[in-house]
């Protein structure tokens, strides 16, 4: 039997059967019969070295994240002070600005509520099976635009009476409040089905239709209510083939026992008539010594990291699903791209499974027909007018989400299920999580 050390548990582990876990649903999550049919020819390279650097590592958003993580290891009442000392300082700096004293202490106490109610909320998500992040740091993030907002309140209220700076310091706080309860308990629950589609020259004229799935970030802490409806939408696809592009696990539990073997139970669960194909996320979240054993034994799945599967389907259909670790050293995978088209078949449609959009330019001069990504997130959290406020990609908002053509490559970037981790808060702003249903028809 080989263990891993660093995860907790053994290959044995993570391969038995699993029954019945409690989530809001009281789902009931089994063991499927996992025969695949007219699987053929399947090619993998051991090219996995890593780069030496990790490019999100290196990236600005994530110190930040690690900046507002720190929390975490302070104990609560720490924290709690820590709190109290930000509203106190944001008050002092309402009298500094307005030279109204009274007006600054009672918008001190003010907003001393509205970040405990935020609090509150926090602590209650896990109990309620909503999310599992860290409640200290994200109550900082929380609390970053009510301090800025309230300043700026502060600069305006000096033009304005004092019922009207009052009023509207109200107005946008208890917006935020409002904000933060949808973005936490509706908007990552609502989660549909997209549906695409896209047409090739490789299908022969005539063709039945081919119905790809694509499921990206799942980014598990807990299975809730939404892997529940993953499992729903997945059935009522009824896809010929499953691909998943990666980020299984969330950035605060992607070594956590638990989470991986719930990963696992989702996997089991997750089948098609020509099989489920999937490919690892970012380096950082899908840690390679932990969420690689997770497939150990999933025949139903294959997992490619850097090769190609034939899948033959009858009647005339059929695809080369090529897949790749994705490491985000942009010059590094656009020649493992290259190497990997090259050996390829290039007379069937040819479908490319990488976690992120950024490999779109190369994808396109390689003439790949299908290229189902994810990474972003669609932004997770977009403004009016504004749009994604981050999308953690090298290539900025050039692909964002949905839909790109470029030459004979047709691009699908999706929003994604779960949400990032470590410091990040657990929402989605107008922004929902997603599966993609896509179909590839013959041209004319």
């Amino acid at each position: 039997m080989v263990r891993h050390p660093t995860v907790g548990f053994s290959t044995a582990d993570i391969s038995q059967g699993y029954t019945k876990i409690a989530t809001m649903t009281d789902y009931e999550w089994a063991t499927p019969n996992t025969t695949m049919e007219n699987l053929t020819l399947t090619k993998q390279s051991n090219e996995l070295n890593e780069p030496a650097l990790d490019i999100l590592e290196e990236g600005l958003l994530h110190k930040i994240m690690l900046v507002f993580d720190l929390p975490t290891r302070l104990p609560g009442v720490f924290v709690v002070g820590l709190a109290l000392l930000l509203t106190a300082l944001t008050g002092a700096s309402w009298w500094l600005i307005t030279a109204d004293q009274a007006m600054a202490q009672l918008v001190m106490v003010l907003l001393a509520l509205f970040m405990a109610a935020d609090m509150t909320l926090l602590i209650s998500l896990p109990q309620q099976k909503v999310s599992y992040g860290p409640w200290k740091a994200q109550l900082f993030v929380l609390a970053l635009p009510r301090i800025v907002a309230t300043l700026g309140l502060a600069v305006l209220a000096n033009w304005l009476q004092e019922d009207w700076a009052l009023w509207l310091f109200l107005g946008v706080q208890v917006a935020g409040t409002a904000a933060f309860i949808w973005g936490y308990f509706f908007e990552p629950f609502r989660l549909k089905l997209s549906a695409v589609m896209t047409f090739t020259d490789r299908l022969p004229l005539g063709t039945d239709p081919i119905r790809v799935l694509h499921i990206s970030d799942l980014h598990v802490e807990r299975l809730t209510d939404r892997e529940a409806r993953v499992l729903e939408l997945a059935r009522e696809a009824n896809p010929d083939l499953i691909v998943i592009s990666g980020d299984y696990v969330n950035l605060s539990y992607n070594r956590d026992p638990e989470t991986l073997r719930q990963v696992r139970q989702l996997l089991c669960q997750l089948t098609a008539p020509h099989g489920v194909y999937a490919t690892l996320g970012s380096p950082p979240v899908d840690l390679r010594e932990t969420v690689v054993p997770i497939f150990e034994g999933l025949h139903h799945v294959t997992l490619l990291r850097h090769g190609w599967q034939q899948v033959e389907m009858g009647n005339g259909r059929s695809l080369t699903v090529l897949g790749m670790d994705c490491t985000h050293d942009l010059p590094v995978d656009a020649g493992r791209l290259a190497r990997l088209v090259s050996a390829a078949p290039p007379d069937m449609p040819q479908l490319l499974i990488y976690h992120s959009p950024e490999l779109m330019p190369e994808a396109a001069e390689h003439d790949i027909d299908l290229y189902v990504c994810g990474h972003t997130h669609g932004g997770q959290v977009r403004l009016p007018l504004i749009g994604p406020v981050f999308t953690s990609s090298q290539l900025g908002r050039r692909f964002v989400m949905g839909l790109y053509k470029l030459g004979r490559t047709t691009l699908y970037v999706s929003r994604g299920i779960g949400l990032e981790g470590l410091s990040a808060p657990r929402v989605r702003f107008m922004c929902p999580p997603e599966m993609t249903l896509i179909t590839i028809m013959p041209n004319g």
